[in-house]
């Protein structure tokens, strides 16, 4: 099992509830492809780089996972059906790739505890 990172990009115009929808939708299809979710972050409404689809925001999601090659092939083909996506990008981590992203979760780990104390 290789590690994975994703993010995609969901049309502004949805809800919150229909954002969380669809992010487990996602989440739903890499269980059933017997991923192992390691991280999820939402990064919120955000600006876009440049106008897709006359839009010029959009809600960014992040997800870690831990999962075989074909998995890959099902999770983007989700995205492509789905008219909530505007775009996605997946992407393979290598061995100092997948060190930066623990280090940087332990990073947000302690400064949320500490927030919360």
């Amino acid at each position: 099992m290789n590690d994975y990172e994703t993010v995609f990009i969901l049309t502004p115009v949805l809800s919150d509830a229909q954002m969380k929808e669809a992010v487990e939708k996602f989440k739903g299809v890499l269980a059933n492809e017997q991923a192992e979710i390691v991280n999820e972050e939402n990064w919120g409404l955000r600006k876009l780089a440049y106008p897709i689809e006359k839009k010029t925001t959009g809600f960014y999601q992040l997800i870690e996972f831990k999962a075989k090659p074909e998995t890959i092939a099902v999770l983007e083909t989700q995205f492509r059906r789905d008219e909530r996506v505007i775009r996605y990008l997946t992407f393979r981590l290598d061995k100092y790739a997948a060190e930066y992203a623990a280090k940087r979760r332990n990073i947000r780990a302690t400064k949320e505890s500490v927030k919360e104390n």
